[in-house]
Order: structure tokens, then sequence, then C-alpha cells
């Protein structure tokens, strides 16, 4: 991976497919692709396939580092998902790319038949989860979550960041069993190297203590949680932040012992409030009978407009300035 400082340009049309990443922040370029190259050297099972997006999935970096292990099915999702079981009924271990709604909507009975339903390693990748295009509800995959979260067998990774990432892929493949990736691609921001932290599939991880607010996050919002803390110190709020990048299996016992005190409780995720991380940490509260108030910070329940990133961030309510007003707003 090669380390680079991110660039953000005007709302122009560079600026709807634009790094998430903040002027000036470190970030690593395709994480992904090399993590998936690295991890294939190891592990020869290991095989790449894509529906005609290896370049906007980070998929051609494995596709250079092992041409005979790469396979472009076009622009056929059904046939990504499909081949890509056959290949692990042969005990291979596919990785699937494509963007994230193609695979949610697109090859949704492909994926639950052909794949969760046996229980077959295979792991899907789906670009642009969430708000990470201004491109529109065409390409926008702000409902993923919920859809699989529904779906039997199927393990869920919403990572923070380039860190997160790298570390998932290998085991994300030694895993037994199907496995859905929301991929952060391009200039990937790294910010989680400076918490002592390290990537463990099915545990949520307390990144930094406060005694007022806890914020329980996934994806890139842990980074946006990690800001708006710092933000929020300047105010004297002093704020936790818990990491939870496996969606499902749920680490209920990591979050909940943080849910269970006096703090504010808020929750932060780039999905809609249906379906995601808020609903997994609100069920998971309800069924151990805990009476804490949970504050959702997530895209609305609405089809979501196209634009500059930035602008739409903000509209929405995932920048950290949102964060911050919105916590403040809550303390009162």
């Amino acid at each position: 991976m090669t380390s680079t400082t991110a660039t953000r340009k005007g709302p122009s049309t560079s600026a709807m497919i634009a790094s998430i990443a903040e002027p000036g922040q470190r970030t690593e370029t395709a994480p992904f692709g090399h993590a998936l190259a690295a991890a294939a050297e190891a592990d020869p099972r290991i095989v790449g396939l894509t529906a005609d997006l290896g370049k906007y999935t980070d998929m051609h970096i494995f596709a250079k580092a092992h041409p005979e292990r790469f396979f472009q099915m076009g622009m056929s999702e059904q046939l990504l998902f499909g081949a890509a079981a056959g290949m692990a009924e042969t005990g291979l271990v596919p990785f699937a790319s494509t963007y994230s709604v193609f695979a949610a909507r697109r090859a949704y009975d492909f994926i639950a038949l052909d794949i969760a339903e046996p229980g077959l390693n295979v792991n899907v990748v789906g670009g642009l989860p969430g708000l990470t295009t201004g491109y529109g509800p065409s390409h926008q995959a702000t409902e993923d979550m919920a859809i699989f979260r529904g779906l039997p067998n199927l393990t869920i990774v919403d990572p923070c960041d380039a860190l997160d990432l790298a570390q998932a892929v290998p085991q994300l493949a030694a895993h037994e069993g199907p496995t859905y990736l929301r991929l952060l691609r391009g200039k990937v921001p790294l910010v989680l190297d400076e918490y002592d932290y390290a990537f463990e599939l099915g545990k949520a991880k307390v990144l930094r203590g406060g005694a007022d607010v806890v914020l329980v996050s996934s994806g890139l919002m842990t980074m946006r949680a990690l800001q708006a803390a710092d933000a929020l110190a300047r105010h004297k709020v002093d704020v936790a932040v818990v990491h939870s990048p496996t969606i499902k299996p749920f680490d209920a016992e990591t979050v909940l012992r943080e849910l269970d005190t006096p703090r504010l409780a808020v929750t932060l995720e780039n999905h809609t409030v249906i379906g995601g991380l808020f609903s997994a940490v609100a069920d998971a509260a309800v069924r151990r009978g805990l009476g804490t108030r949970i504050v959702p910070i997530a895209l609305p329940d609405e089809f979501l407009d196209a634009g500059a990133l930035p602008t739409l961030h903000d509209r929405y309510g995932l920048s950290k300035d949102r964060i911050v007003e919105r916590v403040l707003a809550e303390l009162g």
C-alpha cells in the first residue's frame, strides 16, 4: 500500500466520487486490493472475481498480482455470485466484488440461495456502501445492511479505515461461511493505528473512554466519531468511542457494557436509520432489558440527493460538525 495525503476538489463530478478522507489526512491507496493480493500469496485457494468493476472496487490490484486467479465476469452480478458459489463448492475461497447496490438489490436471491443457504465460503465485497458516492439512489447503497442482516449465515463487516480493511481480509478468508464486506476504496483514511487497535472478526473495541457520552459507531462513521470526540473535548464534553466493525454477528456484550451507564448513548452509521447499527444496538438493549435511551445518527429513511459528497454528508448529518451539534443539543 502507498501512503498519500488527501486533497479535496470543488463541488464538481470529482467531488461526487471524492475520497472520504479529510484534507491533509493520512491515507493508503487500495488497501483492500493490496490485502487480498497478500492473502492470496499465503493461501492458494483465494480467487478474485468482479462484474466489470475491477478498477472501481480495487480488485485490479489483485488481478495484476494474480492474473491466473482473477475472473472478469462482465456486467452480470447474478453470474458473478453463481460462479463464486461454484468455485467455493470446489474448495476455493472467492472474493467477489461489485457495487453494494448491485449485490444487495440485483443479486440478492443468488446470494441467498446459492451462497448463504448452503453456507459457502464466498466473500461478497460491496463498493460504494451508504453515502460514499454523490451519484444518487442508483448508486447509494443506503439500505444494504438492512437487506443483508436478515439473511441467515451471513457475516457483515463495516470497516472504518485502511487498517481495518487490511486486517479484515485474511480473517474473512479464513472464516467458514459467507461474508459481506462494505468496501472503502481508492484513497482510504488511516486512523485506527493511533488507538492500539486490531481488527477481530465479531468483536467491538473501545477506542477511547469518556465520562459524559458514549458513541457507538461502525464504518467510516468511527472516523467521524473520533473527530467529533476531539471537537467535543473543546466544549468540556468527555466522549467515549466504541467501534463495532462486525454488524452481524453483533458483539452485544462489549457494546451493552458501555451503554449500561448514565452517559448519553449515540449510535453513528453510514446507513439508513432502519435496519443497520442502530437497530442492532437497540435490539440487543431491549433483549437485555436495558432502559438506556439511544440516539441514532444515521441517514434518513428516504432516497438521497445527488451532489458533492462533502455537501451531502453535511446535509444528512454525517459530518463532524453536524455530529457535534447533535450531541451538544442532546446534552442540553
